[in-house]
């Protein structure tokens, strides 16, 4: 369009003719090839995995998360065959609040396990956000030495506001890690909450991350999380901080004589160290090689694996049936009726739910 401004009358005014408007889309696109992933057999699936395909065990974890019905068919069934090559890993439990140094430990303690000739798979459990549904799953940006190692595996998934779906697809990953050769497993939670009782029983042993100079010392002495925890350490132990680690170490071990012995006979420890310097990294790992051969000896290993078997048996059958409540059609078309009644204040919350599962439960 031609501009007014270049008229005679405008004298030391000029406007150039603009462009004509580009397409947002590249018109070159359609000349790419769309790229598709390719699909694998079951035991195609399972003979990657044992050869230790990192690529292919990736995959298999994207089918274990999915909720596609064919997908997690597909992923019952590569777990069902790389059962008889699991079991032979040690796993360990990560937890502390929030800034605790959790990624920075397992980085330290991850390349530590290396050098003595271990594989290492490291499962995060990221909590999704409430108003967005999303996760972070920045964990293995914080690993930086670990996460460029050959023989390291780092997966952080989704809770995407269902803990137990997602405590038992990572408990899923733990076999298929296992069956891929990885003989030690890290799992680490990334919030506090209901995420330790599920990471507590998928493991061998339980360590809890804590800091000292806060001023929560005594306010992190937690009936719940000490009582799972086989052990206990202080990180950021170094410059000034080392006196205040000190004492918060006397805190603990003084307040973890209140409680009554663990099931598996062991004492826990409370031990200080730095995870950003890697002062003390040894000696943390003894304490947990340590406990796996006491508690091996004392038959308290096998007892808590089999325990743990049983716990995600029914853990499966209350979430299959959850799931077979929510996305049933007639059930789905009742409950918007019931939700209305109850907005209205024509029925209390309490007979809505029970009538609406009677309702269910004839028709089963």
């Amino acid at each position: 369009m031609e501009h007014i401004e270049n008229d005679e009358q405008f004298q030391g005014l000029r406007v150039n003719k603009g462009t004509s408007e580009q397409p947002t889309v590249n018109p070159y696109l359609n000349n790419f090839k769309k790229f598709k992933r390719k699909t694998y057999t079951a035991s195609e699936y399972v003979e990657g995995i044992l050869k230790g395909n990192i690529t292919i065990l990736g995959q298999a974890v994207t089918l274990i998360e999915s909720a596609k019905p064919d997908h997690q068919a597909l992923a019952q069934e590569v777990i069902e065959k790389c059962l008889p090559y699991t079991g032979n890993s040690i796993r360990v439990g990560i937890t502390g609040v929030p800034g605790a140094g959790k990624s920075t430990s397992i980085d330290a303690f991850g390349m530590h396990i290396l050098k003595e000739n271990h594989k290492l798979a490291v499962l995060a459990i990221d909590p999704s956000s409430e108003v967005t549904k999303g996760s972070i799953l920045g964990d293995k940006t914080r690993m930086e030495k670990l996460s460029v190692e050959h023989n390291a595996f780092i997966r952080p998934s989704p809770s995407a506001g269902s803990l137990g779906g997602v405590a038992r697809k990572t408990r899923e990953t733990i076999i298929l890690c296992e069956a891929a050769g990885f003989d030690r497993i890290i799992v680490e939670t990334v919030g506090v909450g209901q995420s330790e009782t599920a990471v507590h029983s998928m493991v061998d042993f339980f360590l809890l991350i804590q800091l000292a100079g806060t001023g929560d010392e005594l306010q992190g002495i937690k009936r719940g999380i000490m009582e799972m925890a086989d052990g206990i350490v202080i990180n950021k132990a170094d410059g000034t901080n080392i006196e205040k680690a000190k004492l918060a170490q006397s805190h603990f071990q003084n307040a973890l004589h209140l409680f009554p012995l663990p099931d598996s006979g062991w004492t826990p420890k409370v031990m200080t160290y730095s995870g950003y310097y890697e002062i003390g990294i040894d000696e943390v790992l003894k304490m947990i090689d340590d406990y796996i051969d006491f508690v091996k000896k004392n038959g308290y290993f096998d007892y808590r694996r089999n325990e743990q078997s049983r716990y995600w048996m029914y853990e499966t059958i209350n979430e299959k049936l959850k799931n077979n409540f929510y996305n049933n059609p007639k059930i789905q078309e009742e409950l918007k009726g019931y939700e209305q009644q109850v907005l209205n204040s024509q029925m209390t919350s309490f007979a809505a739910a029970n009538k609406i599962l009677d309702s269910y439960l004839k028709n089963l």
